[in-house]
């Protein structure tokens, strides 16, 4: 049982309780029965009338209920309408007053959401409008009037965060370009004169409106200024070259060009108002000082002819080079010719440098074909001799590599400008392949030369004799021996001397005498030749002979010391008493020794 229902029955008996009290009280006081009866009448109104009362209350009480329940229904359908959600449904059965609770909750519910929606909804359309101004875009597209459902309101918070994205990258692309303007304007002296301009320069950052047009007209703004500085710097660049040039040509000391060498570097307006005013100056004097001009710029010229490989008749076709009237006129085809000459250098550098380190291989090639002809290289020491074959046989192979570049390089250029590439007035490959056969036909004149020179030293030989092909160091005079003087053939050697006029024989070579030829007087000299340099005479031969040779103990000139060998092709032991039979047993000597030379150079040739 409830509890209320044992409240009830504990009420009817409280009641019967009461009345059975007010009728002992009635008993007591002697009340009559019709009076009890009345009174009876008024406890049973008044009891009545308290639950009357009460269950119209509670009556009351459910019909607010039901009807607070009906409108907690509309209300709460009308929210899942506007909210975009399901219609609320009840679980089981349930009281009123637990639908009723349970409804009003919900209802309080969806207008919290309801109100949520609403306020960021108003909160993002009020960022959009704010980045929307700024970015001078049109507003998002929503309806202000119903609630936004879950999906509306994230569209629009992903709108409105790609919107600040990209007002965050225009700003940065704002402020970047705007800095860069700034110091272009800086650079140039400019000063603000259009409202476009003056709003981004000098307007907060902040007011900018980032739209596209604005960024592209900021980009095209900065573009122009650019275009406009990099003007300057290529006029100013140009200036600098010219006063270099001019400095040069006038031959301006150091001292002056110092004092314009804060001018030397940048581009602002002042700056290049102070080059100017330079320039001007430096023509002023170059119209001063015009053969000067003239000559230095013909050092130039032929500085560039020598570059681009300026036959002679290429150099003379420019006339004005060669013209003594130093006039203005003359230094403007001067200047007009050097300038065309620098573009046409510029052009074409790949080409002439290669073309120069041809030459250059070229040169170095020859010079070592120089040396490997010379004798002479076979002295030196520390490796040289190795080095330079090491060199020479590298540039063999280079070089014709370098050709097969060059060919092909000029080729494509030649198709390219359909033109022949000239070098020296001549097409480059011509012009190598006549080096080639310059060289060639060099090496033939060399060779012939040295034949022909062999053979007139081979005839020279055989007519007069061999000279030593190795030079021997002179011999020491041996010391003098006090003595009695030799005779010769009852004759002292001064007075063979005196009326002989014998010369030495020594090394080859023959000494004619200058006077008439004497008659025969005395025994033939004894002449010994040898094939090789490094054999001494036999030392009973010098032995036997030592009277013709020594004299007061000092050694005739042409002589050998007894302790030093004699190195050379022949030696002669007596002196001939008569200049005929000494010129006879000379010539067989030399025939001798010319025949062994002339097999042995046959040897070496073959």
């Amino acid at each position: 049982m409830r509890r209320s229902e044992v409240l009830a029955e504990e009420s009817i008996v409280c009641l019967q309780k009461a009345l059975n009290h007010l009728r002992e009280i009635w008993e007591l006081i002697g009340i009559p029965e019709d009076q009890r009866l009345q009174r009876t009448e008024v406890v049973k109104k008044h009891i009545k009338d308290l639950l009357d009362m009460m269950i119209a209350e509670e009556e009351s009480l459910k019909e607010r209920l039901i009807k607070s329940i009906s409108i907690c229904q509309k209300e709460l359908n009308t929210l899942c309408s506007e909210l975009h959600v399901e219609p609320f449904q009840e679980e089981g059965e349930t009281t009123i007053l637990q639908l009723e609770k349970d409804l009003r909750t919900q209802v309080e519910l969806m207008r919290k959401q309801k109100k949520e929606r609403r306020q960021e909804l108003k909160l993002l359309q009020e960022q959009d409008q704010e980045l929307c101004e700024i970015l001078c875009v049109p507003r998002y597209d929503v309806d202000s009037t119903s609630v936004p459902s879950l999906e509306e309101l994230s569209q629009f918070r992903q709108h409105v965060a790609t919107l600040r994205e990209t007002k965050a990258s225009r700003r940065e692309e704002f402020v970047n370009i705007k800095r860069q303007i700034i110091l272009c304007m800086e650079e140039l002296d400019h000063t603000p004169d259009t409202s476009f301009e003056r709003d981004v320069v000098c307007e907060d950052e902040d007011a900018f409106c980032l739209s596209l047009e604005n960024i592209a007209t900021l980009q095209k703004l900065l573009r122009q200024l650019e275009m406009r500085k990099s003007q300057n710097e290529a006029v100013c660049e140009g200036l600098r070259a010219q006063i270099r040039e001019l400095w040069d040509r006038l031959q301006i000391p150091a001292e002056e060009r110092e004092a314009v060498a804060t001018v030397m570097t940048g581009s602002k307006a002042k700056v290049r108002k102070a080059l100017q005013l330079e320039v001007d100056r430096l023509e002023e004097l170059k119209m001063q000082n015009m053969k000067k001009v003239i000559e230095a710029i013909r050092v130039e010229l032929a500085q560039y002819w020598d570059q681009c490989f300026y036959s002679q008749e290429q150099r003379q076709a420019f006339a004005p080079y060669y013209a003594e009237d130093y006039t203005e006129n003359l230094l403007q085809l001067h200047d007009a010719e050097i300038v065309r000459l620098r573009n046409y250098y510029e052009v074409h550098r790949e080409l002439f440098e290669g073309v120069q380190k041809w030459e250059e291989s070229w040169r170095l090639f020859l010079e070592f074909e120089r040396k490997a002809s010379d004798p002479s290289r076979f002295t030196n020491r520390g490796g040289n001799l190795l080095k330079e074959e090491k060199q020479r046989a590298k540039l063999q192979k280079t070089l014709p590599k370098l050709e097969e570049e060059l060919k092909a390089r000029i080729e494509m250029w030649e198709q390219e400008h359909s033109k022949a590439f000239v070098v020296n007035g001549q097409k480059f490959m011509e012009y190598v392949t006549e080096q080639w056969e310059m060289h060639r036909l060099e090496k033939e004149r060399a060779k012939q030369e040295r034949q022909l020179k062999n053979k007139k030293q081979t005839e020279t030989e055989m007519l007069y004799g061999s000279a030593p092909r190795t030079p021997n160091k002179r011999r020491g005079l041996a010391p003098n021996t006090p003595g009695k003087v030799r005779k010769l053939n009852t004759t002292t050697m001064s007075n063979a001397t005196a009326n002989s006029s014998i010369r030495p024989v020594f090394g080859g070579t023959v000494y004619r005498s200058p006077v008439s030829r004497l008659p025969p007087s005395g025994s033939k000299p004894v002449i010994t030749s040898t094939c090789s340099g490094k054999k001494t005479p036999r030392a009973g031969r010098y032995g036997a002979n030592k009277e013709n040779v020594e004299l007061n103990g000092s050694i005739l000139s042409g002589g050998y010391p007894a302790s030093a060998p004699l190195q050379r092709n022949f030696s002669i032991n007596s002196v001939a008493s008569t200049y005929s039979e000494f010129a006879r047993e000379l010539s067989k000597a030399s025939k001798s020794d010319a025949t062994s030379r002339i097999l042995n150079s046959t040897n070496i040739q073959s």
